[in-house]
């Protein structure tokens, strides 16, 4: 029984990511999944992931997370030291910010609005999530809806403004079979990191230590190695699975607060970033929209894929999201093991 749900939850999760990821939206094959999976949820199917297959997904989005950084991103955040600093301010500010508002206004506890507020790291959020008590319901509409929203919105916005062009440049990342070994060696060290940082009991460890001991292999320049395209996008529809069969049981009058509640926190990190990228514009020479997507809480993927769609310089673009991502990867999983003691 266990096997057959799980089999058709893969399908639900197949078509939905399949379906946004094929037409070229930005975190599609995540989105789409969670959003397939999420409407079958909410129709009644008994969808589920067992708890093995979702461990064994958290280890493998490390690994894919901690490819992001390079040593060129890593120098990237040396040669902006003010852009970046500026940054770490606007996503505290928003953290603070749009978890006050989610509790003041919608009643929300402390763990699920802070999860939900973090600015970016939809998957990372998820995974913690999973392990907190935390509504993973809420996190996943609010989080979820914000991906979109800016996936969609900012290049319109942007182009539409005229502040940015559309360019073609090429997209790397295709697997080489000449290395095999290197795929070994990552795979072996980040799941024997996030073994050690799970049985320690570091919050979010699976995927938390296999992202950083990812990010130590790739930003030294040891490795090169990225995951098949094929698997990190087989693994963004499986987990959206995960988040997604979490919908079960969720009445129509519930989701409808969640929207609401997602937007408000929207509206509230928005407004908090242009203040900061006001700021830095005026303090530097710096194109409007690179700014914008550089400072903009979208995700990782989402965020470069915009960058190298609209001709923006992915380097500096690069930097600041890496900066965000490991900010919030760091900072959510120490301000959990906080609330929790």
């Amino acid at each position: 029984m266990t096997a057959r749900k799980f089999a058709e939850t893969l399908v639900f999760a197949a078509i939905g990511g399949l379906t946004l990821g094929l037409i070229g939206m930005p975190a599609g094959y995540l989105s789409g999944s969670i959003l397939m999976v999420a409407i079958a949820s909410l129709a009644g199917r008994p969808l589920l992931v067992p708890l093995l297959p979702m461990r064994i997904l958290l280890v493998l989005i490390g690994m894919s997370l901690g490819a992001v950084v390079t040593p060129a991103t890593l120098n990237g955040m040396a040669a902006y030291p003010l852009s970046i600093a500026v940054l770490l301010g606007a996503m505290i500010c928003i953290s603070i910010s749009g978890a006050s508002y989610l509790r003041a206004v919608h009643g929300w506890d402390k763990m699920t609005a802070y999860l939900a507020a973090a600015p970016g790291g939809l998957s990372q959020v998820m995974g913690l999530a999973l392990e907190l008590d935390a509504d993973i319901r809420a996190i996943a509409i609010v989080q979820t809806t914000r991906v979109a929203i800016i996936a969609v919105g900012l290049p319109a916005g942007l182009s539409l403004l005229g502040l940015v062009h559309h360019g073609a440049r090429s997209i790397g990342g295709v697997f080489n079979p000449a290395q095999l070994g290197e795929l070994a060696i990552l795979i072996a060290t980040s799941t024997v990191v996030a073994l050690i940082a799970h049985r320690i009991r570091f919050p979010g460890g699976l995927l938390f230590g296999s992202m950083l001991a990812s990010a130590a292999l790739h930003g030294s320049g040891y490795i090169h190695v990225l995951m098949p395209w094929w698997v990190t996008n087989s693994v963004m529809m499986a987990f959206g699975a995960v988040t997604g069969s979490r919908f079960a049981g969720t009445s129509l009058r519930l989701l409808a607060h969640f929207i609401g509640a997602a937007f408000g926190s929207f509206a509230v990190a928005v407004a908090v970033t242009a203040v900061f990228a006001a700021v830095l514009v005026g303090l530097l020479s710096l194109p409007i929209a690179e700014v914008m997507i550089a400072y903009a809480p979208g995700a990782v993927d989402a965020m470069m894929l915009l960058a190298l769609a609209l001709n923006l310089d992915p380097v500096y673009v690069g930097a600041h999201h890496l900066t965000r991502i490991f900010f919030v990867s760091l900072a959510m999983p120490l301000l959990a093991r906080r609330k929790a003691s």
